[in-house]
């Protein structure tokens, strides 16, 4: 059952949820197909911030409460924040919503992420910091784990469904399946990830706004996707869309930090994975029968499919010429991404 709710509506469940929360505005936020919650921001009489997340689905609703569960283990054990809920409150349709004060930061925008020490740096750090923590802990969370092959044949078996659709470019697919298939690239060692690290996901602060040295991580938001699998994952938007100094600068700050050494072919994975982000969203239109969602997941997988074979050209006409970052997402698409 799929329930949608107003912003005001949203507060009202906030007001039962948090003892004191007397809500006096309301801001919703647009809701985009394919995500499965909804979010408003609201300031009660004593010039509080909250955010309340309510699941659109009792599937949603479910994934929230092991979500809850994790973030209580890692809230002591990373060096920034995590959103903690004040309160919750059950929901008619099953499942409940919960209740965070509103966590202070703005969103990254990776395609402007400067190199060198700073933001890109601690977010090389950040990012260690969590694949750093025990497995262990997100075992007891209930989260899912996946050895290297089992996820390369998951994967397989994604782009074995998206290519049924008649949507995926021949030549793409047989590029794709030529990494999958190449078992070498999948030597990993399962690491505890967040799973959807975009920029909607990363709250930073400045000390000095045109200084972006003086930046550092304040948060990490959007765990639903979390889980013990490919640590490239975590890489993947920001190899897509950052400036290749930026990303080199994070990847460098992230091996210094890390407990184990990252394998090589951590950065080729995450262009892959990066890429198959739109095979993802297919199967997600094409569950919800979004016609709308999958003919744009088409025309990207065209547009995609198009870059590449230029790229392939370029390369084969000047080899020293370094490949171009192609980006198959978009940095800008509205998130639901504050809360947990």
């Amino acid at each position: 059952m799929f329930v949608t709710r107003t912003p005001l509506a949203l507060a009202a469940l906030a007001s039962v949820a948090v003892p004191g929360l007397d809500p006096v505005a309301v801001e919703g936020t647009p809701h985009v197909t394919g995500h499965q919650f909804e979010v408003a921001f609201i300031e009660d009489t004593q010039h509080r911030r909250w955010v309340v997340r309510a699941p659109l689905t009792a599937a949603a609703g479910a994934q929230m409460d092991v979500t809850m569960s994790l973030l209580g283990l890692l809230s002591r054990r990373l060096p920034f924040s995590v959103p903690m809920p004040k309160g919750f409150v059950d929901l008619k349709e099953g499942g409940r919503a919960a209740v965070y004060p509103y966590m202070a930061g703005r969103p990254l925008y990776f395609a402007h992420l400067p190199a060198g020490p700073g933001i890109a740096a601690e977010l090389g750090r950040a990012i260690a910091a969590l694949h750093n923590v025990d497995r262990a802990l997100f075992d007891e969370a209930g989260l899912p784990t996946y050895d290297a092959d089992t996820y390369r044949t998951r994967r397989l078996s994604d782009l074995d469904r998206a290519a049924a659709t008649g949507h995926v470019p021949t030549a793409l697919l047989a590029r794709w399946e030529r990494s999958l298939e190449d078992v070498s690239l999948w030597r990993f060692a399962p690491t505890p990830t967040h799973g959807d690290l975009t920029g909607d996901q990363v709250l930073a602060v400045f000390d000095d706004d045109e200084d972006a040295a003086t930046g550092r991580i304040r948060g990490l938001t959007g765990w639903e996707d979390a889980k013990v699998a490919d640590p490239a994952d975590d890489f993947a938007a920001l190899v897509t869309q950052a400036p290749p100094a930026a990303f080199d600068t994070v990847l460098e700050a992230y091996a210094h930090a890390r407990v184990d050494r990252p394998d090589k072919h951590l950065e080729r994975r995450a262009r892959l994975a990066g890429e198959l982000t739109l095979v993802s969203e297919l199967l997600t239109a094409i569950g919800s029968k979004d016609q709308d969602g999958i003919e744009a997941c088409a025309a990207r997988l065209r547009k995609l499919d198009a870059d590449t074979f230029e790229k392939d050209l370029d390369e084969a006409a000047d080899p020293a010429t370094p490949a171009a970052v192609v980006s198959p997402v978009d940095a800008e698409t509205p998130s639901d991404t504050p809360g947990a």
